[in-house]
């Protein structure tokens, strides 16, 4: 372990006995944690083919990756952010246990595809969620087409993993799990043959349809006191005012600027309190914020403070650590640029030409790439990163002239 706060050296051998000794001994650890917060068993997966097998699934959970490695019994290789191995002798850790195959959120990452051809050429498994994102919602992101492609290249049989109800049980946008039906199992396999048959577009669209979820339904029920406690950690166009601020307390949620009130139901469903809301589910509600973004013309907005949040900001340093750099700062969100309000000095600014992409981790930390670093924010429990992220890719459709571009980050 003396070189492991450096990055990866493809040369060496990526697929090692120990990471099966771990998948034996940890497992039923493993099995346990899960079902004692989710009461649920994931469905084992036999298959007498054998493997090994490029494993693609759908996300809804911060456990999913747990819930893949319970349905095989090889050890399961899996992509996972550069946020992980930026955690000293916890990223050490991980990565002597089950070595994870590091990817930098929303860039084409040379260096983790070169791992992964090495990892298949070594007989491993491989998962991979297509979205690249945990889902807001409880519909399925958005998957770039490009992972049929890589899926042939792989030359591996494909197994599709559905996860549902993960978003009934514990929405992204939620600090609370609830009691409710939830199901992980193989939904389809495609053989190496069978893909290397298909064009490009046909197996994408297999991909597509055999990771689709969408729990917008009013089907089962999910228990909690706190059913649409920060929530805010999502919305934040209203309806009735446009971009706004909310705020949430046990199973309801709040415009601040009109002061409308939404009840968010045991079965999901969303009801005004005194009026007709417009959205049954949350899902309804996510598309009109999407479709309400796509329709802004952010070069009226560049002189207009939009948002404001009091963060803290952090340098991650790839593979190592993460350097604090401002703690308790203001930063300004306008529509072409994010400003941090230094004090004693000009605020720095980040203009959206500068930086080169943006992601949203876990519930709502965000990063910011730029050339050449990488700095994450962090806000207190109620904060919304996913507005930057929106409005950011916003900026970018219409700087690249496809001012009907879909693409929002996630």
């Amino acid at each position: 372990m003396k070189n492991a706060d450096k990055a990866p050296n493809p040369r060496k051998p990526w697929v090692l006995p120990r990471h099966h000794a771990v998948r034996v001994l940890f497992g039923p650890f493993v099995w346990l944690l899960c079902y004692l917060k989710y009461r649920i068993r994931p469905e084992r997966f036999r298959d007498p083919g054998g493997g090994p097998y490029l494993i693609l699934y759908n996300h809804q959970t911060p456990l999913d990756q747990f819930f893949v490695g319970l349905s095989f019994r090889e050890p399961v290789y899996y992509l996972a952010t550069e946020d992980i191995f930026s955690l000293g002798w916890v990223s050490r850790l991980i990565r002597w246990l089950v070595a994870p195959i590091p990817i930098k959120k929303q860039t084409t990452d040379i260096s983790a595809l070169r791992t992964m051809l090495q990892v298949a050429k070594e007989g491993g498994t491989i998962a991979i969620a297509p979205e690249g994102n945990r889902t807001y919602s409880g519909k399925t992101e958005h998957m770039l087409p490009t992972i049929a492609h890589f899926a042939k290249k792989l030359g591996m049989p494909i197994v599709l993993y559905r996860i549902e109800g993960g978003y009934g049980v514990e929405p992204r946008w939620s600090s609370t799990v609830r009691r409710g039906p939830m199901r992980a199992y193989v939904s389809r396999v495609i053989s190496k043959e069978e893909a290397a048959a298909m064009s490009n577009e046909a197996l994408f669209r297999e991909i597509e349809q055999g990771l689709f979820v969408n729990e917008a339904s009013a089907a089962y029920r999910y228990r909690s006191r706190k059913k649409a406690e920060y929530l805010e950690r999502a919305a934040y166009v209203c309806p009735f005012c446009g971009l706004s601020v909310f705020r949430s307390r046990g199973d309801e949620v709040e415009c601040l600027t009109c002061h409308r009130k939404i009840r968010y139901g045991e079965d999901r469903t969303l009801q005004g309190e005194g009026f007709a809301f417009p959205f049954s589910f949350f899902n309804d509600w996510y598309e009109y914020q999407n479709a309400f973004v796509r329709g802004l013309d952010l070069t009226g907005l560049a002189e207009k403070e939009l948002f404001s949040d009091t963060v803290r900001i952090s340098e991650v340093i790839p593979y190592q650590r993460k350097n604090i750099l401002y703690k308790n700062v203001q930063m300004l969100l306008y529509g072409n640029r994010i400003e941090i309000a230094l004090p004693g000095t000009a605020p720095w600014i980040l203009s959206f030409e500068q930086i080169s992409s943006m992601a949203v981790l876990g519930r709502n930390k965000l990063n910011l790439y730029d050339s050449s670093r990488i700095y994450q924010v962090k806000g207190d429990k109620r904060f919304n990163a996913l507005k930057y992220v929106n409005l950011f890719y916003r900026y970018q459709n219409i700087r690249k002239g496809e001012e009907n571009g879909d693409f929002l980050g996630l």
